[in-house]
């Protein structure tokens, strides 16, 4: 595909120091030990003493369920980064520099007529329609995960079913030959890490993945001009299912009387997987940019102003999901409420592919493996703010 391999540090970034102190003020502090992995008494505990946060880091934080569900779906808010009073991009490149204006124009970065546009184009290839007929190559892929798995023993959960079920998929989706598979999986895995609010440290590895990946995809560009197919390009497809199956399957093993439910009653997975969603969101954050004053509750956000709607926060709020909110209940008729997809005119196009491939994966896994069980290894956390998931999980079955 011509693209250059002779640098390859795409080493693991966007994680923090739990050694070092955060700054005052902070709302919700990623140096505390264990944030990463039990964040939500934190949540808690900002959603009831202050549910419009203004951090010290500079954005603000809405962590309750109606007020999330507003801002995602009002209209005269922004994703595009020119309407703020500051420049995110600023630490990354100089003023001068080509590149400060990737990604600007990617379809999650773009405010309506351009989005509209560009999202009518790309809907089309994630029909339901569309995915029921990828259904046969999704088992066939689960399938062949667990088989192997079944032979070793174990395996890793990240590595060998989560990751390489929704990344085929999409890679073929995309027509990208297998020999640039690996290579594009880790470039994509650190260039999504720009969507970090603490990624400072971590600015040399973002530019070298953002390099390999523009150059990645001028080259699929002319490849499609040249011979076009009924592929589709698209970039990060597969993060978040990721992180969906991952953190799906963490929460069942840590669950062990909802593990054994969904076992007894296959018919349950799909509410199974609408309730780990919301349980465990494997986007934790969704921002916009007010472009005028907006009054939240008793407070007024000024224009220009970033506010993340913590998603994961407002997937546990009593308010809307009753007292038990914090519970795992895979039968919650609530469920599908969850924002975990986030909401309005940017509402995740991949949800019905990703809920598709997680009832697969997660559904077949639990009848396959009716000993399922974690090691004695604790799972690694990824150590990220907004796409949250598991690096590693190892099990034995």
């Amino acid at each position: 595909m011509g693209i250059e391999r002779t640098d390859r540090r795409l080493r693991a970034v966007g994680t923090v120091d739990p050694e070092r102190p955060g700054p005052p003020g902070l709302g919700l502090d990623p140096f505390a030990p264990g944030f990463f992995a039990e964040p939500y008494a934190r949540y808690g505990a900002l959603r009831r003493d202050d549910p419009v946060h203004h951090s010290a880091l500079g954005p603000w934080l809405c962590t309750r369920y109606e007020d999330c569900v507003r801002l995602l779906c009002t209209p005269g808010l922004s994703v595009e980064d020119h309407h703020a009073g500051f420049d995110r991009r600023a630490r990354r490149y100089a003023p001068d520099d080509p590149r400060r204006e990737r990604g600007t124009r990617a379809i999650l970065n773009l405010d309506p007529p351009d989005h509209t546009r560009l999202r009518r184009l790309v809907a089309r290839a994630f029909t339901p329609r569309r995915v029921e007929a990828l259904g046969p190559r999704i088992d066939a892929l689960v399938d062949r995960a667990l088989d192997a798995g079944a032979g070793a023993g174990g395996f890793d959960v990240i590595a060998d079913l989560a990751f390489p079920l929704p990344f085929t998929v999409i890679s073929e989706m995309l027509g990208v030959p297998d020999h640039d598979g690996q290579y594009l999986r880790d470039v994509s895995h650190t260039l999504v890490r720009a969507l970090e609010p603490l990624v400072a440290e971590d600015d040399d590895a973002v530019r070298v993945a953002s390099d390999a990946m523009h150059n990645a995809v001028e080259a699929m560009i002319a490849e499609k001009r040249a011979a076009p197919g009924d592929d589709l390009l698209y970039i990060a497809g597969h993060e978040t299912t990721v992180n969906l199956i991952g953190n799906g399957v963490w929460s069942l093993l840590r669950h062990p009387d909802q593990l054994t439910r969904l076992r007894a009653d296959p018919g349950l997975v799909g509410n199974a997987v609408e309730e780990l969603l919301r349980y465990d969101a494997p986007v934790q954050s969704s921002r916009r940019i007010t472009r005028s004053d907006v009054t939240i509750g008793d407070t007024t956000v000024p224009a220009g102003s970033f506010v993340f709607t913590v998603l994961g926060a407002a997937n546990r709020d009593p308010a809307h999901f009753g007292p038990d909110a914090d519970r795992l209940d895979l039968g919650r008729p609530l469920a599908p409420q969850h924002l975990a997809f986030g909401g309005g005119i940017h509402h995740c196009l991949g949800a019905v592919l990703a809920r598709a491939e997680a009832r697969a994966a997660i559904g077949g896994l639990v009848q396959r493996f009716p000993r399922l069980a974690p090691t004695d290894t604790a799972p690694d956390w990824n150590g990220r703010l907004v796409l949250r998931g598991l690096e590693s999980l190892p099990v034995t079955v």
